[in-house]
């Protein structure tokens, strides 16, 4: 179960993905669920992006409201 912060970065991305950090601890929460994943570009920058899985996830839970 994903704690609240971990949801909340996982909308935030969603919505805004520049928003998030690379480094906080909830995005490697999501990584490693394998909900997000880093896409690194050559200037070495990492930009997050929602899986499929990710995406079905926040699908699920707005059904569920």
């Amino acid at each position: 179960m994903l704690s609240p912060h971990e949801f909340t970065t996982l909308m935030i991305l969603r919505d805004a993905p520049d928003q998030v950090e690379p480094d906080r601890a909830e995005l490697h929460t999501l990584v490693e669920l394998r909900l997000v994943v880093l896409e690194s570009f050559a200037s070495g920058q990492q930009r997050p992006h929602i899986t499929p899985d990710g995406y079905a996830l926040l699908k699920a839970v707005c059904r569920a409201r």
